[in-house]
């Protein structure tokens, strides 16, 4: 029982500490999970297009010069995100960040999508990415809108300390005999009216079943997060073997040649058939290689097929699928897939949004919690002392006449 009790004491207080960062984490996770099926609905305008008689597109070098054009040369376009269905924009991003920045509105000194018509050439918006509704769910997400040197600081150790809080909430809510143990997997709010009660249920109820799912979430969290969780994580799955960094992979720079989007995004689309939308790199100097990522929209991303090419002569130098990884770099490659619940499909992602809103909910009924036995254990000492003032009167001896 002292244990059990010490270890309250660290549930209660730990929770006080990360409550508020928890549950910003509950409620924009409940988001996160399902991005990429809520823009094509709520940004339809911007993300599809009107396939015109013929649907000849114009070449990609042409759809990258109207997208520079309209953002300006003072902002160099960086990536290319590319979808094969006909009916669909191509967009370019680009932006810059100060790594000293304390706030998000400084980190971020500028994010932008342009989206362009890949029939007619027409930029459809220029989307202000850094404010743009979801980017910002993210970013709250990720570091609070503070600058990662702070942000995500906090945001970290709100993770570590909600890993211990799952751990040591198992331990507390184990019963200790048969009676306790039907009160602890179903809720019996037939039998009582206590909203107090209730809401103590909630907090120990939900708590347990959602258990493996949020830590599930918060350790693939966690991978993002501190490098030395990944390489123990790949350590593992590697059987005890290092983590090998590939080594860099850079263009030919002896045998110079114009950068050819077209080439390289041609040859992209033959080496990974099944890819459905290519994110090509834009090189920001002649030595980097082009990097391209081909995703089949709709499927976890450790699915994808990464390549590189040399930007000069349009030669592919790498091509890595997920079969090609070792179970560490499986691992790592499925971490975000994990964290999101897409590594099982639409079900996984419903799952990771009940478990986040769930996470969401803790802090606020383990806060009524707390502050019902808080005013509880005020009461009773002024209530101990009404009664002591009473029995006194009571028996005060009556004086002679």
């Amino acid at each position: 029982m002292p244990l059990k009790k010490t270890i309250l004491k660290l549930h209660r207080w730990l929770g006080l500490t990360s409550g508020l960062v928890v549950f910003i984490l509950g409620i924009t996770g409940c988001l996160y999970a399902f991005i990429d099926e809520l823009k094509p609905v709520v940004y339809r305008q911007r993300m599809f297009v009107e396939v015109p008689e013929g649907g000849r597109r114009l070449p990609m070098n042409v759809i990258r010069e109207k997208a520079q054009a309209a953002i300006g040369k003072a902002y160099k376009l960086q990536l290319a995100e590319v979808p094969v269905a006909a009916n669909r924009s191509v967009s370019f991003r680009t932006l810059k960040v100060n790594p000293d920045g304390l706030l998000y509105a400084t980190y971020m000194e500028y994010f932008y999508r342009i989206y362009v018509d890949p029939y007619t050439g027409v930029v459809l918006k220029i989307e202000n990415t850094k404010w743009e509704f979801f980017s910002t769910v993210v970013n709250l997400h990720i570091n609070l809108l503070l600058g990662p040197k702070i942000g995500a600081t906090i945001v970290n150790w709100s993770v570590l300390i909600f890993v211990v809080m799952l751990i040591s909430g198992i331990v507390l809510w184990w019963p200790g005999n048969k009676a306790a143990a039907k009160q602890r997997f179903s809720f019996k709010w037939k039998t009582t009216t206590k909203w107090k009660r209730k809401n103590y249920d909630l907090h120990n109820i939900l708590g347990f079943y959602s258990m493996i799912i949020l830590l599930v979430i918060a350790i693939s969290g966690l991978v993002f997060s501190y490098q030395w969780v990944s390489n123990g994580i790949q350590w593992i799955a590697n059987g005890g073997k290092p983590v090998v960094l590939p080594a860099p992979v850079l263009s030919d720079t002896t045998h110079p040649g114009t950068y050819s989007l077209e080439k390289i995004l041609a040859d992209a689309v033959v080496k990974a058939p099944e890819g459905t939308t290519f994110f090509v790199g834009i090189p920001k100097d002649s030595k980097t290689a082009v990097s391209v990522f081909a995703r089949r929209d709709g499927k976890p991303l450790y699915k994808a097929v990464r390549m590189q090419y040399d930007q000069h002569s349009a030669a592919m130098l790498t091509r890595r699928s997920f079969a090609d990884m070792s179970n560490g770099e499986r691992i790592n490659a499925m971490n975000y897939d994990i964290h999101v619940g897409a590594v099982l499909g639409i079900p996984g992602k419903i799952l990771a949004f009940l478990a986040s809103l769930i996470a969401a909910s803790l802090p606020v009924t383990g806060f009524y919690i707390w502050w019902g036995r808080r005013n509880k254990k005020q009461a009773k000492p002024q209530a101990d002392k009404s009664n002591q003032l009473k029995r006194t009167r009571q028996e005060k001896p009556v004086p002679l006449k």
